[in-house]
């Protein structure tokens, strides 16, 4: 049966498949009921939830490419607490694993967040969108400095009774020693990869075409780069990996499973259509049956290079 195919371990978590609903792109999940049955996904990861509420960037905030699009919505969300008072009940109501998505400008917001979190039910783990300037510090990074992320992290990990994923960033020169550093610090997973900073422009104006100027790129775009970084995290980390980046159907998700993620997460796509995550849990299984695999988790980790030296494609120049 399809349900015993795909059911996977994620930090103690079994999941009836290994299709989750990303951050950022499904609301706080209670919003599609109506439309998804949110109980055939392998989990939801709400959208970011800050200490305090958030209006988010000006619009515009989406901006279509040739393969993708480019987001500038500015984390804008209700904030950790209504969350917890006006999503959540309504979530407990369904039997699906329900990821909270963490972010903050300094060590304090997270750990605020976080500690409100762990007196709720209903939540199964928390997501830390590290991408986020730490205020602090003069606006660096954690996502791009491994002390902060150390930090951020281990101080979060203390705070935690529940699995901790930690959402790193793609806009690194190497993404293993970040993962590595997350793995030290006590993330129970990964997951990757975030958006790539990006930037479109309007002849006309001679502007931004968003209004909070620079964007993340997400959608089909970053897919063989995101595969190669999940390849890369994979290799480098004994936690579990999940990827994500640009996956719209049951192949793309078979895809970074072969790489190395023990799950994926759906985001670009359920914009087009918000039962993206269901209809590719669907395909999946239909990829399995189709290469007569007898269960999802054999596919993970199975990349096989012609050469198995190869850990790293050698960086060239095409003039040349």
């Amino acid at each position: 049966m399809a349900g015993e195919r795909l059911t996977v371990n994620l930090c103690g978590i079994k999941l009836r498949n290994p299709v989750l609903a990303a951050s950022g792109t499904f609301g706080y999940g209670i919003e599609f009921e109506k439309i998804v049955d949110l109980n055939t996904l392998g989990g939801i990861v709400t959208k970011g939830l800050s200490r305090e509420p958030m209006r988010g960037n000006p619009s515009p905030r989406l901006w279509h490419t040739a393969a993708g699009m480019i987001n500038s919505v500015g984390l804008q969300n209700i904030g950790a607490r209504a969350f917890i008072r006006e999503k959540l009940p309504n979530l407990r109501r369904y039997s699906i694993p329900v990821f909270a998505n963490v972010f903050g400008y300094s060590c304090d917001d997270y750990l605020e967040v976080i500690r409100a979190l762990e007196d709720a039910d209903g939540i199964a783990g928390y997501e830390l969108n590290v991408s986020c300037p730490n205020t602090e510090k003069g606006g660096m990074f954690f996502s791009g400095d491994p002390i902060l992320l150390s930090d951020l992290i281990s101080r979060v990990r203390r705070a935690a009774s529940r699995p901790l994923i930690v959402k790193l960033s793609p806009n690194v020169a190497r993404i293993e020693v970040f993962a590595t550093v997350a793995e030290n610090a006590g993330a129970d997973a990964i997951s990757l990869v975030n958006t790539f900073v990006s930037l479109a422009i309007d002849i006309a104006t001679r502007k931004p075409r968003l209004g909070g100027g620079f964007g993340g790129l997400s959608g089909p775009a970053i897919k063989p780069i995101a595969l190669r970084m999940v390849y890369e995290a994979a290799q480098a980390v004994k936690i579990p990996v999940i990827g994500l980046g640009g996956i719209a159907s049951g192949e793309d998700a078979a895809e970074f499973l072969i790489v190395g993620a023990t799950a994926v997460q759906v985001g670009t796509a359920s914009f087009i259509d918000p039962r993206a995550p269901q209809r590719i849990a669907r395909e999946l299984d239909q990829v399995l049956r189709r290469h007569h695999i007898k269960h999802v988790t054999d596919l993970v980790g199975s990349l096989q290079f012609p050469d198995m030296t190869v850990k790293r494609p050698v960086e060239t120049n095409s003039a040349k």
